[in-house]
């Protein structure tokens, strides 16, 4: 997993699952708790272990009350 620090705020949300769609909502309500989970992407100005600063597409989960948990980078746009 790329390690990496989220710089700003993020742009262009969008849901792509929610409720049963979310394949780990098992995991999560286990680990973080219950609540509406769902799974959401966005692009962010993110900074990488060794200094550089691009944009990238991001997704993680989020759950009101909760907040949003397992960031993941899914691809790099500049």
């Amino acid at each position: 997993m790329i390690e990496f620090e989220i710089l700003g705020e993020i742009k262009d949300i969008k849901t792509i699952a929610t409720g049963r769609g979310v394949y780990i909502r098992r995991y999560l309500e286990r680990t973080c708790g219950k609540g509406r989970w769902r799974k959401m992407k966005g692009i962010a100005t993110v900074q990488f272990p060794d200094g550089t600063i691009g944009e990238a597409e991001i997704h993680w989960f989020e759950a009101h009350g909760i907040g949003r948990k397992d960031f993941k980078i899914k691809r790099v746009i500049r």
